[in-house]
């Protein structure tokens, strides 16, 4: 039968290292093809893909019956086509054996980072089709990944993030006093394994003790026909001690580790991938305090001769490198926003695990030994001396 003649059909990638592209880059492989014996081929192409797909469904209820509406979207990033065999309406006769088909397709300048969501996604392949007279088209596909670039060695992504966030707490119908929060942050972007020193003041003028916190939150925000739908995670936690009433606490440059996390995704029109910095304080008995700061996760990291403003932290994590040998990875993934928030709440809460939730996990020990910069930098300077040689008292010779 014609079908056993095909032993094997297949597309094979080369010239990147991991599977892994950039934009503008070329797409090099060849198709594979080994036959048991003689066969006729009326054509053999190629086709590279890239699209970003959004799909959810939303039910409602009318009378006695579910309504369900349909949200669909997409987005074409790579479309290219090779004929290696033309049809041009003659057989071509392939004898038995290995045969192999190169092919070469160049990257768009512009694309968006591979992902994999809730409701969306963004992918990459190459597919193969096999025309035989009489028989059905025989396919092979092949995924391939796509990283773009983010250099967070930019203005904007060195500049500092810093916000101030203050609260009347009430119980019911008393005042428990205000508590204030300033947090900042040495810049905006980060790679996956650096450390984001946090510098923040907890101001607590309540008559309880409140409890500060700090977490890296990922939002997934896919859209269709006008519509949003989002998925919150919390990708990283930190708890601090508490604060007491009438108390002042200051975190100078406490350490948070960014894990591995995807690129931030804000170039495409149906899917966004964007981090922040969520600053957090638990007042009992009333709903919390949340400042917010954003972040940018890049795939470049920060250069060694950066900036002034920009090495405190990227020297704070190398330091911490004989640190990193002796403590194990964390055996379970962060918990789900979901599963810390509520629904109703997810909009103005944050309750990353407290301090028992981290028995075991990399930060239980982490912290435990780094809490702060003992150290502050030395101050910049100046360009022109303060004390110059004509202001200066003459020496005396003599003495």
């Amino acid at each position: 039968m014609q079908f056993h003649k095909v032993r094997s059909f297949q597309v094979e990638l080369e010239g990147s290292a991991h599977g892994l592209y950039r934009s503008g880059e070329a797409l090099c492989g060849q198709l594979v093809l080994e036959l048991g014996r003689e066969m006729k081929v009326r054509a053999l192409e190629v086709c590279a893909r890239g699209v970003a797909a959004v799909h959810w469904l939303e039910s409602r209820s009318v009378g006695m019956n579910t309504v369900y509406s349909d949200y669909t979207s997409f987005e074409s990033y790579l479309r290219r086509r090779q004929h290696l065999i033309r049809d041009n309406g003659a057989l071509t006769v392939l004898p038995a054996g290995k045969h192999e088909f190169p092919f070469s397709f160049q990257l768009p300048e512009t694309l968006v980072t591979s992902f994999e969501g809730k409701h969306g996604s963004v992918r990459y392949w190459v597919k193969a089709k096999l025309h035989r007279p009489w028989a059905t088209v025989k396919k092979a596909k092949k995924d391939f990944t796509v990283i773009e670039p983010i250099d967070i060695n930019t203005p904007a992504l060195l500049a500092p993030q810093a916000g101030t966030k203050e609260k009347n707490a009430r119980a019911w119908y008393c005042s428990l006093g205000q508590v204030s929060v300033t947090a900042k942050i040495d810049r905006k972007g980060y790679t996956p394994g650096e450390v984001i020193p946090i510098f923040a003041e907890i101001d607590n003028a309540t008559s309880r003790a409140v409890v500060p916190k700090a977490a890296i939150i990922q939002t997934q925000t896919f859209i269709a026909r006008g519509t949003m739908k989002q998925k919150k995670t919390v990708v990283a936690t930190m708890a601090g001690d508490p604060v007491g009433a009438g108390k002042r606490e200051t975190w100078h440059g406490r350490a948070l580790k960014v894990p591995p996390l995807g690129p931030s995704i804000t170039q495409c029109r149906i899917i966004r991938v964007e981090y922040t910095l969520k600053m957090c304080v638990d007042i009992p008995g009333t709903s919390k305090l949340l400042l917010e700061l954003p972040l940018v996760i890049g795939t470049i990291p920060l250069h060694p001769f950066g900036s002034r403003t920009s090495s405190v932290s990227s020297q704070y994590s190398v330091n911490l490198d004989w640190l990193r040998l002796t403590i194990p990875e964390q055996p379970e993934p962060p918990p789900e926003y979901s599963a810390i928030v509520s629904d109703d709440d997810s909009e103005h809460r944050l309750s990353p695990p407290l301090h028992g939730d981290f028995d075991g996990l990399l930060e239980g020990p982490f912290y435990a030994y780094i809490q702060e910069f003992r150290n502050r930098p030395p101050p910049l300077y100046s360009v022109v001396d303060p004390n110059p040689v004509d202001s200066m008292r003459p020496r005396c010779m003599t003495c």
